[in-house]
């Protein structure tokens, strides 16, 4: 050690940067590059004349349903009414706690595709017994 701090900074050559190990984490690898390409963020900006853009899966037809706020009482032979009204089904599943009881929610996984639009548009919001 008989340079002084300056003269090794002078004799290291120029524009070579250790990298980070950090900035190249595995994380980054696994979900890709978080900086879009341009033409990505191109689309991404919204049009400045005031219009709202609709996102693309707005408008794809669903065969996928979560009905939410079931009362605790409801079973799958219930849920499956979707079929006399909507269409048929693949799959229902009603989801339950630690304990067993319902915690009021059911994914319906119907045959065809729009069906679950249409369920959707047919029964959000509603109150399907009346009370």
């Amino acid at each position: 050690m008989d340079k002084s701090l300056d003269e090794i900074i002078a004799t290291r050559p120029k524009g070579i940067r250790k990298s980070n190990p950090r900035r190249n984490s595995g994380k980054a690898q696994v979900l890709g590059n978080s900086n879009p390409a341009p033409a990505t963020r191109a689309r991404a900006v919204p049009a400045s004349n005031g219009a709202k853009t609709v996102p693309p899966t707005a408008s794809q037809p669903a065969d996928k349903i979560i009905v939410s706020n079931l009362p605790p009482d409801v079973n799958e032979a219930q849920v499956k009414l979707f079929t006399a009204t909507v269409g048929p089904l693949k799959d229902v599943t009603l989801h339950y706690d630690s304990q067993g009881r319902s915690k009021g929610v059911a994914a319906v996984h119907f045959s065809r595709r729009g069906d679950g639009t249409k369920a959707f548009q047919q029964y959000n919001n509603r109150l399907i017994d009346g009370s």
